[in-house]
């Protein structure tokens, strides 16, 4: 699962935040949303879109799980560090800049915990989500859509060197 969040974008300075969830080849699930609520930092955009589109993967794998499919490494990637440390260490990684953070994306790190899914550093070049928070242009937005259609596989953004 890729999510993104692009800061500040829209006219009233709210963000708009992306998500594709795959099992290899072209996505099951993609959405575009723009959130209701405008935030301090690019960190606690990314934390609002990860909050907002958990409760989807945890409902695929709820789901997967009755039709006795076992999904065996569930993934989670991003491409912000500072979002990374804060959904692994949860308050642990707060600072006076990020204090306020509310307390719904502590629920994220629980089901870190849990071992429900796993954060993993996705380089911003290969960051699928991109297609759904960033307006793309020529090679990059053709590759990206190629990939969420399922004309090629997810391995291929993996191979990509910008």
């Amino acid at each position: 699962m890729w999510i993104d969040a692009a800061y500040a974008v829209n006219p009233d300075m709210k963000i708009q935040t992306g998500e594709a969830m795959s099992m290899g080849v072209g996505i099951l699930h993609g959405k575009c949303s723009k959130q209701r609520l405008n935030v301090k930092r690019s960190t606690e955009a990314e934390l609002v879109g990860v909050s907002e589109y958990i409760p989807y993967n945890i409902w695929l794998l709820l789901f997967m799980g009755e039709q006795v499919y076992a999904v065996k490494d569930n993934v989670l990637f991003q491409d912000n560090q500072s979002t990374i440390l804060m959904l692994k260490n949860g308050r642990n990684s707060c600072t006076d800049n990020s204090r306020h953070m509310n307390i719904r994306y502590v629920f994220v790190k629980d089901r870190i915990d849990k071992r429900e899914v796993r954060v993993e550093y996705c380089p911003t070049e290969i960051m699928l989500a991109h297609f759904f928070t960033k307006a793309l242009q020529g090679q990059l937005f053709q590759r990206f859509r190629n990939v969420i259609m399922g004309y090629q596989p997810i391995s291929i953004l993996s191979e990509i060197h910008l």
